[in-house]
């Protein structure tokens, strides 16, 4: 098996596993950053949502092979214990989850929307987030955004 070596969360990681292996099995199984959550395995739902060069990616459908020269930040370096980013502290604000499960890709999906579109409106919002939430925290999800946006304008 080759040895890829990956930019994950600023940090330099290397992992032995088949070059087809998913982003998303590289990063759990392999790099121990279990953040970022297995949904429907069809790229369809967003549990898995990381950043790849800003992009907000779907994981789990993501070959290793093609990410290995790119930037990579997962929910465990979007933030920090010290300094959260501004849409987790919105998340936790808005108090967004209810299960939790898909909040960790529903948060990187708002922190590049956020990245691209500093003060979205809801349809923006709408259109770019196209992640599932089965427990149907949307509006709460669109409140977070926008306090997040409102934070990160003062």
């Amino acid at each position: 098996m080759p040895a890829f070596t990956l930019l994950v969360n600023g940090r330099r990681r290397t992992a032995d596993v088949a070059a087809e292996t998913p982003l998303l099995w590289v990063l759990r199984d392999h790099l121990e950053l279990t953040g970022t959550k297995f949904g429907c395995g069809a790229g369809l739902c967003g549990a898995c949502t990381v950043h790849v060069d800003g992009v907000p990616t779907r994981s789990c459908t993501l070959p290793v092979s093609t990410v290995a020269s790119k930037k990579i930040t997962t929910i465990e370096g979007l933030g920090d214990e010290k300094m959260l980013h501004a849409v987790q502290r919105a998340w936790i604000a808005e108090d967004v989850p209810q299960c939790g499960y898909c909040q960790s890709g529903q948060i990187m999906a708002a922190a590049a929307l956020l990245a691209k579109n500093r003060h979205p409106s809801d349809s923006d919002i709408d259109a770019a987030m196209t992640n599932i939430c089965r427990c149907g925290t949307y509006q709460r999800i669109r409140k977070a955004i926008h306090r997040a946006a409102q934070e990160a304008g003062t």
